[in-house]
């Protein structure tokens, strides 16, 4: 496979540089059981790049759940609050993107989470955020006009690069259906790092599917190499 030489590199954020997409399971799976109801893999798997209140409306139809979009993300932000502090790095994450920025690569982060989010996730890895040129939060940017899988919040993120790479120039990092689909809508090559239980069928879009970051050479897609 012939990849083709990139100058930016775009990140997803939850579940794929931190291990957050449990959490966010964990806080589901609790608001859905006071409710009588199972929060499910399948389910779970459908909602992956979705922003918050697009993730609210599809548990409330799909389980008939007795609640409004703002009582259901209410419940969520009460456990969000508890379990958070705790969210750590994926294993590779902060050795790939510390290398990246001291080598001069611009890189930046598109998340489908709100400022609100973002700043409670990484409430313990506020250095870590210092590496990314800027951030691209689709649930609080009006930029981003719809969420994944549509490419809104990876154009608009590439586009706030001040020299504005043509998108063929940008490598996005997913570990989501939706994020893959939206990079490639976007025109951008894109690296899937999946959760393991995902169908690898829906991923054959992706430029190249890894187990980890751990395993990303960067060298294939013309930036410098660890060594």
């Amino acid at each position: 496979m012939q990849y083709k030489k990139v100058t930016h590199v775009l990140f997803d954020l939850d579940g794929l540089l931190i291990d957050s997409e449990k959490l966010y399971t964990e806080a589901f799976e609790t608001v859905c059981a006071k409710y009588g109801k199972t929060f499910t893999w399948m389910l779970k798997a459908s909602l992956l790049g979705f922003q918050g209140y697009e993730c609210a409306d599809k548990i409330i139809k799909e389980l008939s759940l007795p609640l409004t979009r703002e009582e259901f993300m209410s419940e969520c932000q009460t456990i969000y609050e508890k379990v958070f502090k705790n969210v750590e790095l994926m294993p590779g994450a902060q050795k790939l993107v510390e290398h990246l920025y001291n080598k001069g690569v611009p890189i930046a982060i598109a998340t489908s989470s709100s400022q609100e989010s973002v700043d409670m996730k990484m409430q313990n890895h506020k250095s870590f955020l210092n590496y990314f040129h800027h951030i691209t939060m689709g649930s609080s940017d009006p930029d981003v006009t719809k969420g994944k899988p549509d490419p809104a919040i990876f154009l608009v993120c590439a586009s706030r690069f001040p020299d504005k790479p043509a998108p063929e120039s940008c490598l996005v990092f997913e570990d989501a259906v939706n994020g893959v689909k939206a990079a490639c809508a976007a025109n951008m090559q894109v690296v899937a790092i999946p959760d393991p239980r995902i169908d690898k069928e829906q991923l054959k879009i992706s430029t190249l599917v890894l187990n980890s970051l751990e395993e990303f050479q960067p060298e294939l897609f013309g930036l410098p190499s660890y060594a």
